[in-house]
């Protein structure tokens, strides 16, 4: 009879909120077998997405990187031959300290995104960066717009906890379709609709999460904030806004009633698509229904007012007063509850913040040599890429491949297969995937910290980012103590430095449950402004430092919230947007 594989723990490390805490079985020294969702824990409560269930496909994938490459052919040609890994990083280090001899480390960009959200695999790159004095990056490519946007109102990047949605009587799902992107969401709905809860969901397209709603709104791609405008001209209009909470925690109502006089659900129809009749059930079921809980989604980044619109979204819950009632309220993103110290990780003690800042989403520009997108400074000449692929996910695509097949520039890429990136790289290194490194992980969409250990060996010569890191830094004379320690000693430090324990007791018990108090989570304490109040009207300049585009742009946002008419309209020539 065989014998049970052993289950060892883990956390996902992909770009989803979820970050599910996970059981995993271990069947030899290399190789994994199911993987399934921890049920012993209250937000994953079992259930994972079928692409990590099977993720023994990815990890033990005849595909997968296993040794360093150099380029032998032209640029892109994606003809590479084998090099050891001594020889490898010597060209990397030799690379870098060239571009830098030429142009100064600012030519140097160190150049990374989400492939992981363990903080020491994704974050390491930037004690490189601070010890080397290299180009610094804004990250703008997925995430900003939503964030900031729910910042603008809230004061702090957190909300009601997650799992309180089982408790709502009306749950609003806006900007995200969890059916098919997080699953763990729809678990926490369907524990809501069996308690007698309504669902609403509001997306751009019919989708699989839509046919799960009770209510269904349709709206034209970046139109979500003449949706939420209507919505609360028909709470003031129908006496079902409450006055006394909006005296007490917010800003200026007065003068967002005012403002919301002309916001007609006749005026959004013809802006959104959204039938009256629809918005006014919408209004009337969130006025009359005080256990509302908004889960606002990343839909609102893909737009270009999307900061905007999240704002506008998220005020609704203001007027209403939907953040005092257990199971009300709303909720994007809980990362500010982790107050981590990151100076170990980050290298931030070391960071100087005269070094220019470029925008990831501007490689394109950036590497063909735009003034702006360089902040008038040197160009880049040398790139380093970690957890990213923006041959594939950058806009300009045509100004990113032809600033990748430039001549005068140095890339490696450091990968786990030979994507799109890795094809136009002068050398390749092979990455460990999640479950063959040690990491600690948050949850964006929940309130956990959990460890994500090292389960497997890697196959062939897999090496990890902070392994290659510390190489590099080695070989490039960047001095820090982030590199004279494992990735498990840097998590040990970083979570005693946080408040958070140290690394055996969360080993033992696995995940941490950092969720505040109700009246922190709910701001009955006051939101996280100077005066405790909700922001109707931001202060844009403070929210978005780095300005709203490459030009600034923060004076032409609205003050209060509106449809921001900056989004590229259909004609009939271009009859079609992408969305």
């Amino acid at each position: 009879m065989n014998a049970k594989p052993e289950i060892r723990f883990s956390a996902c490390p992909h770009d989803c909120p979820s970050t599910c805490a996970l059981e995993v079985e271990k069947l030899d020294a290399r190789t994994i077998g199911r993987v399934r969702g921890a049920r012993d824990n209250a937000y994953t409560a079992g259930v994972v997405c079928g692409k990590v269930a099977r993720y023994a496909e990815r990890i033990h994938h005849p595909d997968r990187l296993i040794q360093p490459l150099r380029r032998t052919g032209a640029k892109g040609s994606g003809e590479f031959a084998p090099i050891g890994w001594d020889e490898a990083l010597d060209e990397v280090a030799e690379g870098l300290l060239l571009a830098e001899q030429r142009d100064g480390p600012e030519a140097v960009w160190p150049y990374y995104y989400a492939g992981t959200m363990g903080l020491v695999m994704r974050d390491g790159i930037n004690r490189l960066r601070h010890a080397k004095r290299y180009s610094g990056m804004y990250a703008t490519i997925c995430v900003t717009s939503a964030w900031n946007g729910f910042i603008a109102g809230t004061g702090r990047l957190a909300g009601a906890d997650p799992r309180e949605m089982a408790k709502a009587d009306c749950l609003v799902i806006w900007g995200t379709n969890p059916v098919n992107t997080q699953i763990n969401v729809m678990t926490h709905a369907t524990n809501a609709r069996r308690g007698g809860a309504k669902i609403v969901h509001i997306d751009t397209y019919r989708n699989g999460t839509a046919e799960q709603a009770d209510l269904f709104l349709c709206v034209r791609p970046g139109t979500d904030g003449a949706l939420a405008c209507a919505v609360m001209h028909i709470l003031f209009r129908d006496g079902l806004a409450n006055r006394d909470y909006m005296e007490k925690y917010t800003d200026c109502p007065a003068e967002l009633e005012a403002h919301l006089q002309d916001k007609t659900p006749a005026w959004a129809e013809a802006i959104t698509g959204v039938p009256v009749a629809d918005i006014e059930a919408f209004a009337k079921l969130v006025g009359e229904t005080p256990k509302t809980f908004f889960r606002l989604g990343y839909g609102f980044s893909r737009q270009r007012n999307g900061v905007v619109n999240m704002h506008a979204a998220s005020c609704i819950a203001a007027v209403t007063g939907a953040w005092l009632h257990e199971g009300g309220g709303a909720f994007h993103n809980n990362g500010s509850i982790y107050h981590w110290d990151r100076k170990l990780v980050e290298g931030l003690d070391v960071m100087d913040h005269s070094i220019r800042v470029l925008d990831q989403s501007r490689i394109g520009p950036v590497l063909t040599g735009d003034p702006v997108a360089l902040k008038n400074g040197p160009p880049v000449t040398a790139l380093f890429i970690q957890n990213t692929n923006p041959m594939r996910v950058a806009p300009d695509h045509n100004l990113v491949r032809q600033g990748f097949a430039r001549d005068d520039l140095f890339t490696c890429v450091h990968e786990q297969f030979m994507t799109e990136t890795a094809k136009a790289a002068d050398i390749v290194l092979p990455a460990t995937m999640f479950l063959e490194h040690d990491d600690v992980y948050q949850g964006g969409g929940h309130q956990y910290i959990t460890l994500g250990p090292k389960v497997v060996e890697a196959p062939g010569e897999c090496r990890s980012n902070h392994d290659v890191i510390v190489a590099l830094a080695k070989r490039l004379g960047a001095k820090h103590p982030g590199f004279e320690m494992t990735s498990l000693e840097i998590i040990d430090h970083t979570l005693q430095a946080s408040g958070w324990g140290d690394v055996e007791t969360l080993r033992q018990q696995r995940w941490i449950d950092c969720q505040p108090e109700f009246d922190r989570a709910h701001y009955i304490e006051g939101f996280n402004h100077p005066d405790g109040k909700f922001r109707f009207a931001p202060k844009w300049e403070s929210v978005l430092p780095h300005g709203f585009g490459p030009d600034g742009g923060q004076e032409a946002m609205p003050r209060l919230p509106d449809h921001w008419a900056v989004i590229e309209e259909a004609t009939e020539a271009m009859p079609y947007r992408l969305v």
